[in-house]
């Protein structure tokens, strides 16, 4: 019940931190937003900003690894290990949206109403992709939530299915994708905006690499033969026939 609690609890500050990312970038209901006006010298802030975003790439890339997990369950119980993760997910994205430091500076501006419409659009289907490529993949073992379940009922959690649901039979990473949407489709592109963007991308490019090395340890010939069929972050034009792909979950 204990281990249930806490996931419960992480997953309330994971929906907090989620939307409060989204305010983040969009520039609204937050003290603190990308477009912000600059109130640090651009050296001083860039030197931060890259600090935030090292931690934050840090920690995902870190604790996601299959070596850290075996250590790390030796001290949290494995029931609670996935909410952990979380938590500290979480409370990186939070420090490094709360205490970015904008940049001045315009890469672009769009100002004619249908291109602004279309990219606000743009932005909003990103965290619409995101959070619909959760669900399809079981969003509550994702964030802990079922693993905690299970440990309450004394039942194990179910081996995880090599299988490719909805968005993943066009794109291997289609949370990922959505990020990107998210991250890029703006209408106005400050130098600090595209820091975190450009920062953000290569992270995301570095952590497919470490996760899809992982997914071939675990699933060998299936996954390859998913990369072979499917693109990593945006559909192919052809794709060749062979067995399904796969998602591990």
């Amino acid at each position: 019940m204990v281990i249930l609690i806490y996931a419960v609890l992480v997953y309330s500050l994971f929906l907090f931190t989620f939307l409060y990312a989204i305010g983040f970038i969009a520039g609204m209901g937050v003290p603190l937003a990308l477009r912000s006006p600059a109130f640090t010298p651009p050296l001083e802030a860039l030197l931060c900003d890259l600090v935030l975003l090292g931690i934050f790439a840090a920690q995902h890339s870190v604790m996601a690894r299959r070596g850290f997990k075996a250590w790390w369950t030796k001290i949290v119980p494995p029931a609670a290990e996935r909410s952990t993760y979380v938590f500290a997910a979480s409370a990186a994205l939070y420090v490094l949206c709360r205490y970015w430091q904008p940049i001045d500076g315009t890469v672009w501006s769009v100002t004619h109403p249908t291109a602004v419409t279309i990219l606000q659009v743009l932005f909003w289907l990103g965290w619409g992709v995101l959070l619909l490529a959760t669900f399809l993949i079981n969003h509550f073992e994702l964030f802990g939530l079922r693993q905690a379940w299970a440990h309450m009922r004394g039942v194990p959690v179910p081996h995880t299915e090599f299988h490719t649901p909805g968005l993943y039979r066009y794109v291997r990473h289609p949370i990922y994708l959505g990020f990107l949407m998210a991250f890029w489709a703006t209408p106005e592109m400050t130098l600090g905006h595209l820091l975190f963007a450009a920062g953000s991308t290569g992270y995301i490019l570095v952590g497919i690499w470490f996760e899809e090395r992982d997914l071939v340890a675990h699933f060998g010939e299936r996954y390859r033969s998913y990369k072979a069929q499917v693109g990593m972050l945006f559909p192919r034009l052809s794709r060749r026939s062979g067995s399904g792909p796969a998602k591990q979950g």
